[in-house]
């Protein structure tokens, strides 16, 4: 007769899996494989940033030390390793740092006039109205062209013979210089207004989606008037937005190569020889390509600088948040 022992013995014999492993192990092996499944599925992320990003990141910092020209470009890898000296030629011996004031002052320009004009026009078609689709459709005009065109219209434009200058001739204003001289940089914050407003307003009006209607009829039992309304329930909804897009649009400003080199050409002139025409002339008209490189990463840190400031305050926010809960 069979002991209770035996009969415990073929059930565990026949809830053994195969192979001989224990349920145990089985267990342990399948929770490894489900707390790595989020790195794998990372993967692909991961490959594209650093084929994308990082490999050219690195190649840019690699060529920044070196003296690569037209001459020694065949031979890149056996180029003299010459250090910081594009770093400080750069800054001691061309237009770098006027590029950067150039650059920093019409994007800032740009964004404090932009900025106002986005969060108006958002306000504006908030509410439903006859017509409210179409002013919305005419609002995203400058948005939806490519900034090549846009540069190329407002080149023709404001050519000496152009229809800028005519209808100022006939108005009695004399007709300027609009792509050279002091006017130029004039010219190129105002196109740059022109092109860049309407996405500041489709962040406003992305943010004002999500203010409550209950709030809205809340300030209206209250008789609220219309810009107390505007600074008391509609203007902290739009906080976040309207710093994203001041962040965003100030970096694209900086960042922004087509419209003046379209507008302008390059060599561009001096009032407007922005720091990506700067590092395109140095790298393909001069060849200077380690020069170039040391433009671009002193470009690459200029930008990071508010990106990191602005991230950081967003990680303080969320923490002050967290905080209060």
């Amino acid at each position: 007769m069979p002991s209770k022992n035996a009969g415990n013995t073929l059930q565990d014999e026949s809830t053994r899996p195969a192979g001989g492993q224990s349920p145990l192990k089985t267990k342990k092996r399948k929770g490894v494989t489900e707390r790595n499944r989020p790195l794998w599925m990372l993967t692909p992320g991961g490959f594209l940033i650093t084929v994308i990003i990082l490999i050219p990141l690195a190649l840019a910092l690699y060529m920044s030390v070196i003296d690569l020209d037209q001459y020694t470009l065949r031979k890149w890898l056996t180029t003299p390793f010459v250090g910081l000296d594009n770093y400080i030629e750069a800054i001691t011996k061309t237009d770098l740092l006027r590029s950067i004031w150039i650059s920093i002052s019409f994007a800032v320009l740009s964004t404090i006039i932009t900025v106002p004009l986005g969060v108006a026009a958002a306000v504006v078609t908030q509410n439903p109205y006859r017509g409210r689709a179409i002013v919305r459709a005419v609002f995203l005009i400058p948005y939806v062209l490519p900034s090549f065109v846009v540069a190329t219209v407002w080149r023709t434009m404001l050519q000496p013979d152009g229809i800028v200058n005519s209808v100022l001739n006939n108005v009695g204003i004399d007709p300027a210089l609009w792509l050279n001289g002091p006017m130029s940089y004039w010219t190129l914050v105002g196109v740059e207004i022109w092109a860049a407003w309407p996405f500041i307003y489709l962040l406003a009006l992305a943010g004002l989606q999500s203010v409550d209607m209950e709030v809205h009829e809340a300030a209206a039992i209250d008789g609220a008037l219309w810009w107390r309304k505007l600074r008391e329930v509609i203007f902290p909804y739009l906080k976040g937005p309207v710093a994203l897009a001041f962040l965003l649009g100030t970096l694209n400003h900086i960042n922004n190569f087509t419209l003046p080199y379209v507008l302008f050409g390059a060599p561009a002139p001096a009032d407007v020889n922005v720091l990506p025409i700067l590092v395109y002339v140095t790298s393909f008209q001069s060849f200077r390509f380690g020069l170039s490189a040391a433009m671009a990463v002193v470009s690459l840190i200029l930008i990071a600088i508010p990106l990191f400031i602005y991230l950081r305050a967003v990680k303080l926010d969320v923490s002050d948040e967290g905080g209060k809960k």
